[in-house]
């Protein structure tokens, strides 16, 4: 199984790809998609594209993206959700199946606490992906929303019931 993940930005829109092998989470690919300053709306269709490209390259199986937090700034909210509509459109249009998560989430379950920093997000994804060096932030973040997503997927060992007396 092949993950996409995804976490938008309207400036810097990070993505993962991590394939599902063995019961553990293999690197692909991940990057990150970058708009210059400008029209919004060009900046929209930039990032439109460059996921539309992406999952023509990597044929994801599904794909994981970031939920939208509460901003103090509603500007940044507002652009962040319009980046996102877009990964969503573009995800919509290639007919795959869309998971979303809370960053806390995400963040819990790469690092153990849903309060991990950044660097606390990069260093586990570098250990957890067996990589050399750490990825940049925003390529971090994506792929841990991948690892999110292949740990909510797994399916639970069965508990066993242990019998107390005598039966």
């Amino acid at each position: 199984m092949r993950i996409f993940g995804v976490d938008p930005g309207s400036r810097i829109t990070g993505y993962g790809v991590v394939d599902l092998r063995r019961g553990k989470p293999v690197y692909v690919a991940s990057g990150c998609i970058r708009t210059p300053k400008g029209d919004v709306a060009y900046r929209l269709a930039e990032i439109f594209e460059g996921i539309t490209s992406l999952i023509d390259t990597h044929a994801p199986d599904q794909v994981a993206v970031e939920q939208v937090f509460l901003s103090k700034n509603a500007n940044s909210a507002l652009k962040l959700g319009q980046a996102r509509g877009v990964v969503l459109a573009a995800v919509a249009r290639a007919g795959i199946d869309v998971a979303e998560y809370a960053a806390r989430r995400v963040k819990q379950s790469v690092t153990g606490t849903g309060a991990a920093t950044k660097p606390q997000v990069q260093h586990m994804v570098r250990v957890l992906l067996d990589l050399s060096a750490a990825p940049s932030s925003d390529a971090a973040d994506a792929l841990a929303i991948a690892i999110c997503h292949i740990n909510t997927q797994r399916p639970q060992a069965p508990t066993r019931l242990r019998h107390h007396g005598s039966r």
